[in-house]
């Protein structure tokens, strides 16, 4: 099942409700297949192993059919959506070199029931990670479920919404840590947390990290690798 068929079985019928109540003929997987679009369209070929896709997202609908989003929740859409694309570009084999950002408007332009899509890339600090393939240059990090692709030289992850990954731990500071990729390998550093950043149960100020390490903040276990073959 792809990733478009699960959002229409597990989320369809829900959203679609929401829809319904203000008579809109814009279905959810019709928003999905839009976004699939984009990400085809717009998808470049780096190299043989490597095809990057947008990552930023504008989604414009007619007045009518962004009432029913704002009625939903468009929080709501934007995490299902997101998750979507990620899912989606795994399938393709495509890479973001960014954190994937949507945005609904309203275009009174439009009719109901219909969607455009603005594509575009942006580099970021993080991406998810659609792949195995790290590499020293673009490591990849798992917190949890989720899995990141270091693509930019500095990626800060703490507690506060303006960190580059944000952990729901209370036990992490709002700055908690620092990853740095350099040509020597990639430093992890303290950024003067209250309780400590841990390298295989070590507390360090800073460390270079090698393949498979794992680092502790709070309660947050953060696995870490730079080789293909591990991740």
């Amino acid at each position: 099942m792809g990733a478009f068929d699960k959002l229409e079985k597990g989320m369809g019928n829900a959203v679609a409700n929401a829809f319904s109540r203000f008579r809109s003929e814009l279905k959810p997987i019709e928003i999905a297949s839009a976004l699939k679009k984009a990400l085809d369209e717009h998808a470049a070929t780096m190299s043989r192993e490597r095809t990057v896709s947008p990552n930023y997202f504008k989604i414009s609908l007619s007045p009518a059919d962004h009432e029913s989003v704002v009625e939903w929740g468009e929080d709501a859409l934007i995490e299902e959506f997101t998750q979507t694309v990620t899912d989606y570009a795994t399938e393709q084999d495509y890479a973001f070199l960014g954190p994937i950002r949507m945005k609904f408007t309203k275009n009174p332009e439009l009719k109901v029931g219909t969607v455009k899509v603005e594509a575009s890339t942006r580099r970021g600090a993080v991406a998810p990670a659609t792949s195995n393939a790290a590499s020293a240059e673009h490591p990849i990090i798992e917190i949890g479920i989720k899995r990141y692709l270091l693509t930019g030289a500095v990626t800060v992850i703490g507690r506060g919404s303006d960190c580059d990954i944000t952990v729901d731990d209370t036990g992490a500071s709002r700055h908690h840590l620092e990853l740095r990729v350099t040509a020597q390998g990639v430093i992890a550093t303290d950024l003067g947390s209250t309780n400590g950043t841990f390298v295989e149960g070590h507390k360090i100020n800073a460390a270079t990290l090698v393949d498979g390490n794992t680092l502790t903040i709070g309660r947050t276990h953060i696995m870490f690798w730079n080789t293909p073959e591990s991740a």
